[in-house]
């Protein structure tokens, strides 16, 4: 009996460890600059398969930019974290609204390699002997919208493609193409 307590005890004081993790108070946008206003710290039980960040890093924390969305009472691990600045140097962000026929059946996912083709205009004429024009891009973020049913999908191109891009996607003649998701 005595045994069976002292176990009993046992199992109940490890299931019981909490550890002082980070999470985040308020939402915070993909891009944006964590501050200590966003960033508290929590007492949880925390899964030997998660990996939240400890309190002690909270000054590390501080100044990144969330990489992702994330939600209030997340957890914060240091993939939620980084340093670069979405658009980089030389970089523009492009918004390519596509109705169901200009994208792949695959599901799009940030980091995704694409190329945006123009495609033919209502007149449907092809010509046989030039290319269509073609864009090298990556995928930033995929939204649906609900009104018309469109999927936007940003991406982040060379700055000096951006206008050209821009006023394509404008005409809505354009397609977006998957490449090999292979690193």
């Amino acid at each position: 009996i005595c045994v069976g307590a002292l176990l009993g005890a046992w199992a109940w004081s490890v299931g019981r460890s909490t550890e002082s993790v980070l999470a985040v108070r308020d939402s915070v946008q993909r891009g944006e600059v964590l501050t200590q206003s966003d960033v508290i710290m929590v007492e949880v039980g925390v899964d030997p398969a998660l990996h939240p960040l400890p309190k002690s890093q909270m000054a590390s924390v501080i100044g990144q930019r969330a990489s992702s969305d994330i939600a209030a009472g997340t957890l914060l691990t240091r993939g939620q974290l980084t340093e670069a600045v979405l658009p980089g140097s030389g970089m523009s962000l492009v918004g390519v609204a596509l109705g169901g026929g200009g994208l792949p059946g695959e599901p799009l996912v940030s980091g995704d390699r694409v190329r945006v083709v123009s495609t033919p205009g209502q007149d449907g004429q092809v010509d046989p002997g030039a290319p269509p024009t073609e864009v090298a891009a990556t995928v930033v973020s995929v939204a649906v919208l609900e009104d018309s049913g469109q999927t936007v999908v940003t991406v982040q191109v060379r700055q000096s493609q951006a206008a050209e891009l821009a006023a394509r996607a404008a005409t809505g003649n354009v397609a977006l193409v998957l490449d090999s998701r292979e690193r």
